[in-house]
């Protein structure tokens, strides 16, 4: 059953940030974030893994791997993060845009077309299922991938100073 607040509004159902919220942790790359912790880090490694196959290629063209293994280990190795990395600001933009229109007090939306946009401002009530959704469960997403972002930055500090002990 609807309440009076959302038969209402205005927003086309697709541009609802709730249904924009709903959508997003069910598709496919998406949905990642929500893993626990050990299907989480495989989903991570097996990105980095993929990323391999074009990392590893142009890691061995500057550092044969006969002759200096450790520099192409880790070459390829921060060469294949890359992959993973950019996979994480996607999944990173695409959880902060939800974030921030669930967060909003009022919702842009497009009637027809990007020419009129107009904007809607929220009940109370929707303003505030909306802000215990982005606070119980957007918010551990997006610490969980900044706490990600901080331990690549820690793994590339650890391989620059190896880098620099061989």
């Amino acid at each position: 059953m609807m309440n009076s607040s959302l038969a209402n509004c205005p927003v086309p159902t697709e541009q609802q940030p709730l249904n924009e919220y709903e959508e997003l942790k069910t598709s496919w790359l998406f949905r990642d974030c929500t893993l626990n912790e050990q299907q989480y880090i495989k989903k991570l490694v097996w990105i980095w893994t993929l990323s391999w196959l074009i990392a590893g290629p142009v890691a061995a063209a500057s550092y044969p791997p006969t002759k200096q293994l450790a520099h192409f280990l880790l070459c390829g190795a921060a060469g294949a993060s890359v992959g993973v990395i950019l996979g994480l600001v996607r999944l990173y933009l695409g959880w902060l845009y939800v974030r921030d229109r669930l967060h909003s007090t009022t919702v842009f939306y497009e009637e027809s077309g990007w020419y009129d946009g107009q904007t809607w401002l929220k009940p109370q009530e929707v303003l505030n299922r909306d802000r215990l959704i982005v606070t119980y469960e957007i918010k551990p997403i997006l610490q969980r991938l900044q706490f990600t972002f901080a331990g690549l930055a820690g793994m590339f500090l650890a391989g620059t100073i190896v880098w620099h002990l061989f």
